[in-house]
């Protein structure tokens, strides 16, 4: 009986192979239509995949989206970085720019100077709550710096050496409101209009020029320094009158001055010394100027 079971199985796996083959030999044969079993299969297996095709597709193109999406993040980052760098770059140029235009413009005042000692220097530093009052640059008594020289730009005066260090030094600029912080000073083309800097107006941010009241001053009039004193040079630009009028008494005669120099926004000076100090008999018109 188990010989028996044992051909049998023998049996069933030759017939097996018959057929296997058979059927190979039957789809690998040319033939103009599939037959009925294999077309069930294929109708099958495509409805299948028709089925899983289009969530399939979804899922894909949902995850190709997200790799987009991260893609164009991450390109977007780069460009935003490339941006922060060049208006950085623009910054940096534009400030050297500013610089560079500064610094000729100071050499070719210095080059005007030439009967004054002349020290170049940097701000250093400036204290937001007495913005209009005081400045520190980079220069000291090592550097030749002392007490009461003129510091000026290129556009016209800005102060005087308060304080002098070993490294640096003080600067009151003329807009402090102290009532020591006095120029004498003149109109530009009529040297006999005298009067005295003394004062500003914050509100208007104009220097106050108080002169007698017998004189004419007219609109437009360039202030300068009239070298009396022993501290300013004579000549140098103040401002420029933009108001004038008469003190309630009719005594004195007041006139607005708009700085020259651009007081708010200082980056270079220049400190100036007379070659030659000449004292007068006018010192105590203007205390340190």
């Amino acid at each position: 009986m188990p010989r028996f079971f044992s051909n049998k199985r023998l049996i069933v796996l030759l017939v097996s192979i018959i057929i296997l083959v058979a059927m190979i030999g039957f789809s690998m044969k040319e033939r103009k239509s599939l037959s009925t079993p294999e077309q069930f299969l294929k109708d099958s297996v495509g409805w299948v995949q028709s089925i899983f095709y289009k969530p399939a597709q979804a899922a894909a193109g949902f995850f190709e989206n997200i790799q987009e999406m991260k893609n164009l993040y991450e390109q977007n980052q780069v460009l935003k970085a490339r941006l922060d760098e060049y208006a950085k770059l623009a910054y940096d140029v534009k400030e050297l720019k500013e610089d560079n235009e500064s610094l000729k413009a100071l050499i070719d005042k210095k080059e005007s100077l030439q009967d004054y000692n002349v020290f170049p220097a940097s701000i250093i530093a400036r204290s937001p709550d007495r913005w209009n009052k005081l400045i520190t640059i980079d220069k000291g008594q090592k550097d030749g710096i002392d007490q009461n020289m003129a510091v000026i730009t290129p556009e016209g005066l800005i102060g005087k050496v308060l304080h002098a260090q070993e490294f640096s030094s003080t600067v009151q600029l003329i807009s402090a409101l102290d009532r020591t912080n006095r120029i004498s000073a003149v109109v530009e083309d009529n040297e006999e209009i005298f009067g005295i800097i003394e004062g500003f107006n914050s509100e208007k941010q104009m220097l106050i020029f108080n002169a007698t009241a017998d004189i004419e001053i007219k609109e437009g009039a360039a202030i300068v320094t009239s070298g009396l004193g022993g501290v300013f040079p004579k000549g140098l630009i103040i401002g420029e009158v933009v108001e004038v009028k008469n003190d309630d008494y009719g005594l004195t005669k007041s006139a607005y001055v708009k700085p020259a120099a651009n007081l708010y926004n200082i980056d270079h000076v220049m400190v100036v010394e007379r070659k030659s100090q000449i004292v007068t008999e006018n010192d105590e018109l203007e205390m340190g100027g």
